[in-house]
């Protein structure tokens, strides 16, 4: 059996990308998409932990608003399901803009709190869940480069991938509709001073920057695309 045609299908071409739209090495990403079934699988078993790690959290929070709880697990099924959608034929530029925008921002903002609040997680987590957390949420962020290979990020796609994480952020930490706000527990109190802010500030600020800077690289990479697209052949 061709190993290849089991686990995924030859990559999309590649546009020629500036490094800050496509930092992975190109023979990476090729792994990606002709293994695409094992990235899936993996994925969807990132998204079942998740949901299990956010157990206790999801008895604190009304059931209207379990959908802004689990971040990180919803980035790891939007990635499964654009990859997936792509696999089979049918590439849907929503989730991809969805995946690229999430697995970004929590893959960058789960390691910042990690870091910044690391007396109080190691503290209530043992060292290897502690590293475990940290390394696989970077591996979210990297995985989300691969994407620009199966979109070319459209408006549409990404108006609604900047609807969604601007609803859940004003819903983590600003304005719930019901009850508290719904961002991920913290090993802290929210209200509790941290330098010259508080913990829940300091969260907040680092989603609010991982909100914008994926939503300004999806339109950079469609800006570039679109311009790599179009220029022309040196031979015309």
């Amino acid at each position: 059996m061709d190993l290849v045609g089991a686990l995924g299908r030859d990559p999309p071409e590649r546009d020629s990308l500036p490094r800050w739209a496509a930092p992975l090495p190109a023979a990476l990403e090729d792994v990606a998409y002709r293994f695409v079934w094992v990235i899936v699988a993996i994925n969807l078993a990132g998204t079942a932990f998740g949901f299990w790690y956010y157990r206790f959290q999801f008895g604190r929070v009304p059931p209207e608003l379990w959908a802004f709880v689990p971040d990180s697990p919803l980035a790891t099924l939007f990635i499964a399901l654009a990859l997936a959608s792509w696999a089979v034929g049918k590439p849907n530029d929503t989730l991809a803009a969805l995946a690229f925008v999430g697995n970004i921002k929590l893959g960058l903002w789960t390691p910042y709190v990690l870091v910044v609040f690391a007396p109080g997680f190691l503290a209530t987590s043992s060292t290897p869940m502690y590293a475990f957390l940290l390394v696989s949420h970077l591996g979210m962020a990297l995985q989300a480069f691969v994407l620009h290979r199966m979109t070319d990020f459209p408006l549409k796609a990404v108006a609604v991938a900047g609807a969604w994480y601007t609803v859940d952020l004003l819903m983590d930490y600003f304005v719930p509709v019901i009850g508290d706000v719904t961002h991920t527990s913290l090993p802290y109190a929210g209200g509790e001073p941290w330098f010259t802010t508080t913990v829940l500030q300091v969260a907040a600020a680092g989603a609010v920057v991982l909100t914008v800077v994926p939503l300004c690289l999806a339109l950079g990479t469609r800006i570039a695309t679109l311009r790599t697209r179009h220029r022309p052949h040196p031979h015309d």
